[in-house]
């Protein structure tokens, strides 16, 4: 954690240079599930980018959805936004695990941006947000931008603790992808261009897991471009989206994570991954060994004081960043939840085996 703590520090924030005037073709492209109360205001703050209208596309592929999230974005009757039924442009006997990947590939091949941006439908983007990835992405021309996203909060302990879970593991890939010690990505804040994509062959190989659109195609384009992904570290291009409603929902979106774990060809980001785990596991395998045998209490105390502090020093600076420095005030009161999960996600995800969006997925 002091380690992150570092690399957050040195990883620079990007600042858009002064009379910068964008010349790159973006598609922004959007898989959308059942997502009909939440895909109007992911669009509504596509169009107020402050980003030239004939410069962008917005490509929404309503994958099954049995609400009425097609209708929700053909209302909008917008020339820049094209609706897309994953139904309509699939064959009968063309069966997949790897919807939203499916989806994805469907929107890019019909896509006509040189720069590619993939979001989720329940987002919500900042004004500048096209502004200053179109500029990153002219300055030094990467193959692929990772970007920040965010959890809102409705102040409920669920949703406070997703929120700081979530901003913990924001922190981490900024500082792993400057240090160098392993790469991590979100598939809601994500760019690459189209030739990067074409050239490592898209989503093909990687399409027999329904999880990981984000980070194995991120590995891919690693692999053939070594020095190729940037980070973006800008409060401007914060993209944020809200948390899971329940601890349900919440524990099966983390197994989904967790499900592509083993999938991780870096070494030190799969030794990273291990070490905390064993970490965690060891705190709540030494709690039960404490409630039979006396005299263990002190030491479990210490291992909770250790990893609160450690973590809080590395925690307070991303949280500036992301303006949550109130929410550090529960922080060492949710530990016990946090390791509980850590073991129990990282378990099931390793079986991977979890329900999302209406689907068993195994």
């Amino acid at each position: 954690m002091l380690v992150y703590r570092r690399g957050w520090s040195a990883q620079p924030v990007f600042e858009i240079e002064q009379g910068f005037t964008p010349k790159t073709k973006i598609s922004i492209v959007i898989p959308a599930c059942n997502e009909e109360q939440n895909i109007g205001k992911c669009l509504q703050s596509i169009i107020a980018q402050d980003y030239p209208k004939h410069l962008f596309e917005v490509i929404v592929v309503d994958d099954h959805s049995t609400d009425n999230t097609a209708g929700v974005v053909q209302a909008f009757n917008n020339p820049y936004i094209k609706s897309v039924k994953l139904a309509d442009v699939i064959s009968p006997d063309e069966k997949t695990v790897a919807y939203k990947k499916l989806a994805l590939s469907k929107a890019i091949a019909i896509s006509n941006g040189e720069l590619i941006i993939t979001t989720d439908a329940d987002c919500v983007a900042p004004q500048n947000w096209l502004k200053n990835i179109a500029a990153l992405y002219e300055e030094i021309k990467p193959a692929m931008i990772v970007a920040p996203v965010d959890f809102t909060s409705n102040g409920s302990v669920v949703q406070m603790f997703q929120s700081l879970d979530f901003m913990s593991m924001q922190g981490i890939t900024a500082a792993s992808h400057k240090l160098g010690l392993g790469n991590m990505s979100n598939g809601a804040n994500l760019a690459f261009t189209r030739e990067v994509y074409d050239r490592v062959g898209g989503y093909k190989g990687i399409d027999n897991l329904a999880s990981g659109d984000d980070y194995l195609l991120m590995m891919k384009i690693k692999q053939a471009y070594p020095d190729g992904i940037a980070y973006l570290k800008s409060q401007e291009v914060i993209v944020r989206t809200a948390p899971q409603p329940d601890w349900s929902n919440f524990l099966q979106q983390r197994i989904r994570w967790a499900s592509k774990s083993g999938k991780y060809n870096d070494k030190r980001l799969t030794a990273i991954l291990l070490l905390v785990y064993l970490f965690n596991l060891s705190i709540l395998l030494l709690t039960i060994y404490a409630l039979f045998v006396p005299g263990h209490w002190l030491l479990v105390l210490v291992a909770l004081v250790v990893k609160t502090i450690t973590e809080l020093d590395y925690l307070y600076p991303v949280a500036r960043f992301f303006k949550k420095e109130k929410q550090l005030i529960i922080f060492p009161f949710l530990q016990p939840l946090h390791i509980i999960y850590i073991v129990l996600a990282g378990f099931l995800g390793f079986i991977g085996v979890y329900k999302w969006k209406g689907r068993k997925v195994k």
